[in-house]
């Protein structure tokens, strides 16, 4: 069997009931739907498909995606307050409720037409086929491209605040952005750092009130208009150095937080379906592509809101889309 254990997948101490076994996947099995994906697009399309009785198969390098990396999540209706990682194992167990197969842990190579159906290619060389498929593979953080960034990663230099602030207590870091997600990055920091440059190659246009709390805490010193350069270390970051219109300058830190973006996870899809500029997947207001019978929904398409709730709905919007064009067919 290709999928691993609930227990094996995430490392936490959720039984199943024992009226529930995991379902397993089947590579020669033609599937109603196949979904791409298990961040909130992927799991709420997961939950609507099986309520509509549709043979599904999930797969997925991981359950949760970015929002795993959000510690404050205070904008998910009937949760005043969540962590991105508490609200996606709520997400799990309510999954868990269906007999649909997971496969965790495998990256989706290859999206394909297949004789009126879809093959979908994944990292092992294993295809599954399937009617439909819904695209919901989210986005991955976007790199500098600098020297000693790919040297120093794990040594200093960090995608996630969430995940690696506490490793950097008492220290001085920088923070690179000037978005929603990068203030959000210092105001987790603040919590450990001593000092946090914010730099950003504009001045940071962010929600007031994230740019307050950053300010209340006396940590944070605020440097727009310049870009980074270079990061330097030996064995883990030790200063990076900045650019204004004046010329280079170095800031002595032992963290580099790079919070400049994202960038959609489609490449196995982009000789399929349509994209726009920004390589997001274009979609119409039902989740339809360019392509009959594909449907995307969440952060990997041009859907303008990038948050935790517009995906989830998006979500089953595509399942509901998917489900529509399977009855007429």
């Amino acid at each position: 069997m290709l999928n691993k254990t609930y227990k094996e997948r995430n490392n936490m101490e959720f039984i199943l009931p024992e009226e529930l076994k995991e379902e397993p996947v089947e590579e020669d099995k033609l599937y109603d739907l196949i979904i791409i994906g298990a961040g909130p697009a992927g799991m709420t399309a997961v939950v609507y498909a099986a309520r509509k009785k549709l043979d599904t198969l999930v797969i997925s390098g991981n359950v949760g995606g970015q929002t795993l990396l959000a510690t404050d999540v205070e904008t998910y209706m009937g949760y005043q307050f969540i962590t991105g990682q508490e609200l996606m194992r709520k997400f799990e167990e309510q999954v868990w409720q269906f007999p649909i197969p997971l496969l965790i842990g495998d990256k989706v190579t290859k999206l394909s037409e297949d004789d009126n159906f879809f093959a979908v290619q994944i990292s092992k060389g294993n295809k599954f086929r399937g009617k439909t498929v819904i695209i919901a593979s989210g986005r991955r953080a976007r790199s500098l491209n600098v020297p000693g960034e790919k040297e120093l990663v794990g040594r200093g230099v960090s995608y996630c605040a969430t995940c690696d602030a506490p490793l950097f207590d008492g220290m001085d870091v920088a923070v690179i952005g000037s978005a929603n997600p990068a203030i959000t990055a210092v105001n987790d920091l603040t919590k450990y750092a001593r000092k946090i440059y914010s730099i950003a190659r504009v001045s940071v246009k962010v929600d007031p009130v994230l740019v307050e709390k950053a300010k209340k805490s006396g940590k944070v010193e605020f440097l727009a208009g310049y870009t980074v350069n270079e990061i330097k270390g030996k064995d883990n970051v030790e200063s990076i150095v900045i650019r204004d219109i004046n010329g280079d300058k170095g800031l002595d830190v032992g963290g580099v937080f790079i919070e400049i973006g994202a960038i959609p996870n489609v490449e196995f899809a982009k000789d399929v379906v349509k994209l726009n500029e920004l390589k997001e997947v274009e979609v119409d207001c039902d989740c339809n592509t360019s392509v009959v019978g594909i449907f995307a929904a969440g952060d990997v398409t041009n859907a303008p809101e990038k948050e935790i709730i517009v995906a989830a709905g998006e979500g089953a919007k595509a399942a509901l889309s998917a489900f529509r064009y399977l009855i007429k067919t």
